[in-house]
């Protein structure tokens, strides 16, 4: 039996990590590549899938010539891989957000608002009527609001993909009329669906949509059939005042410049909060439940956002809007300020 020193052993363990380590690089890195190719699709169809092909073999064979030690070819190969990668990483970082597109009729416009003093005059809310998934009356609005009339804030979270996941909202009451939600969402086309691994991978633009709990509410508790919860938040009136401010704010930034949804980093959960961070005189702890955003209630819970009279056992029993709205039928009828009432229903008033 051949024995080595330890210098000899540490070194070996050594240089067997760090092929590992690489190995491990190009596995990922080929992964991730390959799959915002297929996303991005450059120079159509055809082409993005040759060179996924091409680039798949071309991995496959980097790993080979590695395991083998063939060390003249893996050098080259490795070179040529790496800057490679580079050029695929600055084409994808380089991919510009667009405001052209065919977009989906629910996304279509963009919120523009003109503020004086404390009144603000918002454009293109958002005010369908949905029949089915496919099936809406469109309609946009142009309404005026006093930022002195706000009277209170609401959570709202949907889930559509277990309890780990959902989708937040944010809903202004008024004191002088009907409320009003604030909703991060993708801007998709026409074509498109939503895909979680899309998000990652720059399928689709940001989009900001202000629009009645009535349109942007029932579309998800009754049409698509998502979990909905609604939770009054204790906030500063001069706090909620400033979160108003801030997301009209982000429809500025949104219309000057689009941007990129991320299902991870820049989403309907992480915008907000660092929305609220920007205006919160205290800093806010990081917590892995911002990006499990079904956790978000919980969180508010425990920062006192959400009234401790209830367990939050009871609150996702008292707030659950689904049992609320069910047997409600929608029609061009229905009184927008009643349906507010139904899902408020047995709810407390949070104080501010």
């Amino acid at each position: 039996m051949h024995n080595i020193g330890k210098k000899e052993f540490v070194h070996a363990l050594g240089v067997g990590l760090l092929h590992s380590l690489f190995s491990l690089f190009i596995i990922l890195s080929s992964i991730w590549l390959c799959i915002a190719i297929w996303i991005q699709q450059p120079g159509g169809w055809l082409l993005s899938r040759i060179i996924i092909v091409i680039w798949s073999l071309f991995s496959l064979s980097i790993l080979g010539i590695y395991i083998h030690q063939k060390v003249l070819s893996r050098r080259k190969d490795l070179i040529i891989y790496i800057l490679a990668f580079i050029g695929s990483l600055f084409w994808y970082f380089n991919i510009p957000a667009q405001q052209n597109r065919d977009w989906s009729p629910e996304v279509a416009r963009i919120l523009s608002y003109e503020k004086q003093g404390n009144i603000v005059t918002l454009h293109n809310i958002r005010d369908f009527t949905w029949y089915s998934k496919d099936q809406f009356d469109e309609h946009w609005d142009t309404r005026r609001y006093n930022l002195e009339h706000i009277s209170g804030i609401n959570i709202i979270t949907s889930y559509w993909m277990g309890p780990q996941i959902a989708h937040t909202l944010v809903s202004f009451d008024f004191t002088d009329q009907k409320p009003l939600v604030f909703s991060i969402e993708i801007r998709k086309e026409k074509s498109e669906s939503f895909s979680a691994i899309g998000g990652f991978f720059r399928q689709f633009e940001l989009s900001l949509v202000a629009a009645d709990e009535q349109d942007i509410v029932y579309t998800r508790s009754n049409i698509r059939g998502e979990q909905v919860y609604f939770f009054p938040i204790k906030m500063p009136k001069a706090e909620m005042q400033a979160l108003f401010l801030e997301y009209l704010k982000k429809s500025d930034e949104l219309r000057a410049q689009p941007q990129w949804y991320n299902t991870l980093t820049s989403n309907c959960t992480t915008l907000v909060f660092d929305m609220i961070q920007a205006i919160s005189p205290q800093q806010l702890p990081t917590d892995y439940r911002l990006l499990a955003s079904g956790y978000l209630p919980n969180y508010l819970y425990d920062l006192g956002a959400i009234s401790h009279q209830w367990s939050m056992k009871e609150w996702y029993q008292y707030s659950h809007v689904n049992p609320k709205t069910q047997n409600l039928k929608h029609s061009p009828y229905t009184d927008h300020l009643s349906y507010s009432e139904i899902i408020r229903t047995g709810l407390p008033l949070a104080q501010h």
